[in-house]
């Protein structure tokens, strides 16, 4: 079973057991959260993709850390002009480990066609 959530503007795939990266969350280390923006969900042959969003489904993670990721660097320069610039920037992330996928109710999906 796996799912596609969306975190940060970003679209990750996760299964149970799991440990992502995802944009820094306002959590503590040790705590749960709760995923509710999930695209899609496989469960065996059954594929559930959203219309934006599966509706009742959401993915549970519990928070490992809260971190700083690889170094990316800025270089600018413009030859022969004595122009150099140099910066750069570590983005901030939060590991989490995917505990459990709440695929949502097939009720939830027929009332939502209904409508």
């Amino acid at each position: 079973m796996y799912a596609v959530v969306r975190s940060g503007g970003k679209q990750i795939t996760v299964k149970m057991g799991d440990t992502v990266r995802v944009e820094r969350l306002k959590a503590d280390v040790g705590g749960k959260v709760k995923l509710g923006e999930v695209l899609a969900v496989k469960r065996n042959d059954d594929l559930r993709i959203g219309q934006p969003l599966v509706p009742g489904a959401s993915v549970e993670a519990t928070v490992l850390r809260h971190d700083l990721g690889k170094k990316v660097i800025v270089f600018k320069k413009k030859r022969r002009k004595q122009y150099r610039r140099k910066a750069g920037h570590r983005q901030q992330y939060t590991a989490l480990r995917i505990d459990r996928i709440i695929a949502g109710s097939t009720r939830a999906a027929a009332a939502n066609k209904e409508s």
